[in-house]
């Protein structure tokens, strides 16, 4: 039977989230609790015949991205197709039904998601636009002993204390913090579940406050021979300022009966800098958020830029072919304008690798070297790619 794709109701949820735990080889859990997160009019649904055997849906959300502060995007989630229907065209249904109506529709200019498997979305155009690192630190690791704490009291409360705190200084400090994406309630619920389920084997979440910020963690119990070696897995560290960052920080390393600080955090975390051994902080770098520019020329107007250009840019994009040809990308003092032209190009390349580089932590330099960049004019690449640059590295502190 031909495969048909549609939009879902809200009473498609429940098997929806059966094909999803499907995917995942996980067990089904109660679909209601995704209620308030599920968007049915911008979910997608492939059946064969009555069965729904894959999909994938967006939440309506913004991104902050350099210089420019949140924009929207399209937050991608829940891609998955059941097992015994893969290799039949089901994921590049879904993936046509989203990026080809959010052209029509004239919606989001950018989608962005978490991939589960990191080979699978390039051939879709995303590119990879930002990494987390896996940072291990060692309890009581010492500071510098130049690094300011300050002298405010930190203290640990209750989770209803906690959260009105936590989200008046995200809602404060994410326009300014390249890759951090707008959270309603519903987005905090779900990114601070905490029935015994979520927990991993862990405690419940700590709640920690500063005047100038928080952290979020849990506790992985080992009590060994010698004595408690427990983990503090850090959910999330968030300040204003540097001595409140530092601050958290130190009240995490110096816990009682704790061995080991763990946390996926930014990759430019400069925790490793405030230690007197940068080598006690281990780092491993993955794959966190992809980045597709659903329309080239509306995404790239949409951010700024680190320094002037003018180049002659010639986009490959097979799959949203609205975007392929060239097109004269000039900066001035950090705004960009762009031009449909005619004119022999400087610079050719993919819509992956404008996606890989619109957060500004991908080098486009880079992306040369891996050949899905081509320079023509000398210098170009050069240029281009200096532009691109933010001033830090992009993090997405929450996957969705």
């Amino acid at each position: 039977m031909a495969l048909t794709v549609r939009t879902l109701t809200a009473a498609d949820l429940p098997r929806f989230q059966r094909m999803i735990d499907s995917a995942f080889q996980s067990d089904t859990v109660d679909a209601e609790r995704w209620r308030h997160l599920f968007e049915p009019e911008r979910h997608h649904a492939v059946f064969d015949g009555d069965e729904l055997v894959g999909g994938g849906g967006i939440q309506t959300r913004e991104v902050t991205v350099p210089g420019a502060g949140p924009v929207p995007v399209a937050a991608v989630t829940a891609v998955a197709v059941k097992p015994g229907h893969r290799r039949r065209g089901v994921l590049t249904r879904v993936m046509t039904a989203q990026l080809h109506g959010l052209h029509e529709e004239g919606r989001e200019a950018v989608a962005a998601l978490w991939a589960s498997e990191a080979g699978i979305y390039g051939r879709f155009g995303y590119g990879l636009a930002a990494e987390f690192t896996r940072l291990s630190v060692p309890r009581g690791a010492a500071f510098r002993a130049d690094v300011r704490t300050g002298d405010a009291r930190v203290r640990e409360v209750e989770r209803d204390e906690a959260m009105p705190v936590l989200k008046a200084l995200y809602e404060e400090l994410r326009p300014g913090r390249t890759g951090w994406l707008s959270r309603v309630d519903a987005n905090w619920e779900h990114q601070l579940a905490d029935e015994e389920r979520d927990r991993g084997g862990l405690t419940a979440y700590r709640y920690v406050l500063h005047p100038d910020g928080y952290a979020v963690y849990r506790v992985r119990g080992d009590w060994q021979e010698r004595g408690p070696r427990n983990e503090v897995h850090v959910r999330e560290i968030a300040a204003r300022t540097t001595e409140a960052y530092a601050s958290l920080y130190r009240y995490l390393l110096d816990l009682d009966m704790v061995g080991e600080l763990k946390f996926y955090t930014a990759s430019d975390d400069p925790v490793t800098h405030l230690l007197v051994d940068p080598r006690l902080a281990l780092r491993g770098r993955s794959d966190s958020l992809w980045v597709r520019l659903v329309d080239v020329d509306r995404a790239l107007a949409a951010r700024r830029y680190s320094s002037d250009v003018d180049v002659v840019l010639e986009v490959e994009d097979d799959f949203c072919p609205w975007n392929a040809g060239r097109v004269r990308f000039t900066v001035k003092s950090g705004k960009a304008t762009l031009e449909r032209v005619t004119d022999d190009p400087d610079v050719r390349l993919t819509a992956r690798a404008l996606g890989a580089a619109y957060l500004g932590g991908t080098r486009l330099a880079t992306l040369a070297r891996a050949q899905q960049v081509h320079e023509v004019a000398p210098g170009a690449v050069t240029a281009l790619s200096h532009a691109f640059l933010g001033d830090h590295e992009p993090h997405c502190p929450e996957v969705f």
